[in-house]
């Protein structure tokens, strides 16, 4: 809309870019820079497919237009699913990662991902020989991106490369979402023998590496990662399917929409990668949980803070009490919140996986065909699950994709992590099941934004009874109100950037890795800089210079400079350390591992 409106306008200026302010005050490139893009936001190419899909051969199935949603959409899903067995290319199909810079510069015409960071670095003089995108296919577990595509060789080598063309500068690793634990892999397997590893040997990433700068970082896991296998939404779809129940759930002209986006994400091994990692140690359980303190009703807030602060009789006694505070550890509950139920119960979800009785529901199957009415029952007879029990629900509706991708993701806190078994690939990405390398001068950054409210857990229900129950679980979105004001539609929310918590994000940085620890035992420094969400003023600042949103961030002024600067030489003590908004450090202080 901008761009359509006359240059000269009065009132249209934009606000320099911070690229352009900073290389006016002598800021240059000196560090070459490598992004590494999240789960999603990448772009993913056809190579070889079905008779359906003739005239798209290089023609981009995801990360564009995304018009073959429309022109054929089975024909698009079908070529988006991997292989349930393998996690790989199915029969005759090969889809690769979109490569170069346009890899994830845009998500979709308009919508930036990497863009404004592109180009402000570039403001300081950044180009292809000095800045590179580390693309790879999201949807594949990290290790089968090396066995199908070697991109993790390619990555080492081009690092190598632009270490020894750019004067022997150390490199500044900028990854987004999922891309930090996709490179805490890569940190691993570089240094590994082969030929499960890279060969490079421990001194490597010491050599190499400068920076890492994560963004957005979901290093414990996310909860909306549940909700997506559960049932194939979050609150979003929760939402809808309130407002408009026969839509998505429809049967007319066999839609079935819900069905089949499960039906693809669950070949997606990645997806697995998200769960919440740490079990209850990091998240909690029934009793207790580290975000329980957390109000999310501004005014209840305001009035809380002045209650603790006034003791309002006499004697200094508080005559009114707080109610209850809602404990997040239940990630799963049926019925009541968790805050209402006592100590956890055991889960036993039973064996039986005879098919459910029930009639046709048209030519799309989920993992939940295979599974029985009885083993559906006693899921939501067990009320409330923890990170702990979580897997397990898992394991029983998703049998197929819990058992392949498991053999690639780990999701447990190390109790010796000097164990041999841990020098094995499907525990390299878990922060609290590895080691970061030995290079003490290296630094790693946690940037992230605040202030959004952040799927935490879910209240959930059995579908209503009908022809068709294909999910026959789905989040509760009449659970609504609480004392705190953090359950709505069936969501119970916490501080985040709108997808990942404070707790995933901010956690490693402020204690896991700080000082040394046995996650850090060279005692890498480790940085928190934190961006307050802050809504754009007017249509000139799209989505917003001070967003911090988990995607919109990329946009966000103050996060671009720090990554400029940093990629110009600067350190975090130069940059004057922590930046903190969020409760980020007294959360850490109630989780009690072994460091």
């Amino acid at each position: 809309m901008y761009h359509c409106l006359p240059a000269n306008l009065p009132g249209l200026q934009p606000p320099e870019p911070p690229g352009e302010r900073l290389r006016r005050n002598g800021l240059t490139a000196l560090h070459p820079v490598v992004l590494v893009p999240g789960i999603v936001t990448g772009g993913l190419e056809l190579w070889e497919g079905r008779p359906c899909s003739d005239g798209l051969f290089r023609q981009r199935l995801w990360g564009g237009g995304f018009a073959e949603i429309f022109k054929r959409p089975m024909c698009w899903l079908e070529h988006l699913s991997l292989d349930n067995e393998t996690g790989l290319d199915p029969p005759g199909i090969r889809v690769r990662a979109v490569s170069g810079l346009v890899a994830a510069d845009y998500f979709a015409p308009g919508y930036f991902v990497w863009a404004n960071l592109i180009e402000n670095l570039a403001r300081i003089g950044y180009e292809e020989k000095n800045m590179y995108m580390a693309a790879y296919d999201w949807r594949l577990s990290f290790q089968n991106t090396e066995l199908r595509d070697q991109t993790l060789s390619r990555l080492k080598s081009k690092i190598e490369l632009m270490y020894v063309i750019n004067g022997h500068k150390k490199v500044v690793v900028v990854p987004h979402s999922m891309g930090g634990n996709y490179f805490l892999h890569f940190m691993k397997w570089v240094e590994a023998p082969p030929p499960m590893g890279g060969g490079g040997g421990p001194g490597w990433c010491a050599k190499h590496i400068k920076s890492i700068m994560n963004i957005g970082p979901v290093f414990l896991g996310v909860p909306k990662a549940v909700g997506s296998i559960l049932s194939a939404e979050s609150k979003d779809v929760a939402f809808l399917r309130a407002m408009a129940p026969g839509l998505l759930d429809s049967e007319i002209f066999g839609l079935q929409a819900m069905e089949r986006v499960m039906r693809v994400s669950r070949t997606w091994d990645s997806l697995i990668s998200l769960l919440p990692k740490g079990g209850e140690s990091i998240w909690g359980n029934l009793d207790w949980s580290p975000e329980e303190d957390h109000v999310c009703d501004s005014g209840m807030r305001v009035y809380q803070q002045q209650f603790e602060a006034k003791p309002n009789d006499t004697n200094g006694r508080r005559v009114f009490q707080v109610q209850e505070s809602t404990k997040y550890g239940s990630i799963v509950s049926f019925g009541n919140t968790p805050s209402e139920m006592g100590s956890q119960k055991q889960v036993s979800l039973g064996n039986d996986a005879s098919p459910k009785s029930r009639a046709s529901c048209g030519n799309v199957q989920t993992e939940y065909d295979e599974v029985s009415q009885e083993t559906i029952r006693k899921i939501s007879e067990e009320r409330a699950y923890t990170a702990d029990t979580l897997l397990d629900l898992l394991r029983s509706v998703a049998p197929k994709m819990m058992t392949r991708a498991e053999a690639h993701f780990s999701h447990g806190i190390a109790d010796n992590i000097s164990d041999p078994k841990y020098n094995l690939y499907k525990y390299w990405s878990n922060p609290l099941e590895t080691k970061l390398p030995d290079a003490p001068d290296m630094e790693i950054y946690c940037l992230y934004g605040v202030g959004i409210p952040t799927e935490r857990s879910y209240v959930y229900k059995l579908s209503p009874p009908g022809r068709c129950r294909s999910i026959p679980l789905q989040i509760d979105s009449s659970a609504d109100g609480s004392q705190n004001g953090c359950l709505k539609g069936g969501v119970h929310f916490v501080d985040g950037d709108e997808s990942v918590p404070v707790l995933s994000a901010g956690f490693m940085c402020a204690k896991g890795w700080r000082g040394k620890t046995r996650f850090n035992p060279s005692g890498i420094a480790t940085h928190i800089r934190e961006y307050k969400h802050k809504a754009p003023a007017n249509f000139l600042e799209g989505r917003g210079l001070e967003s911090g949103a988990h995607v919109d961030i990329m946009g966000n002024v103050a996060l671009i400079e720090d990554v400029l600067r940093v990629a110009a030489g600067a350190s975090g003590v130069e940059m004057e350390g922590d930046r903190i908004y969020s409760d980020i450090i007294k959360l850490s202080e109630k989780i009690n591992i072994h460091l």
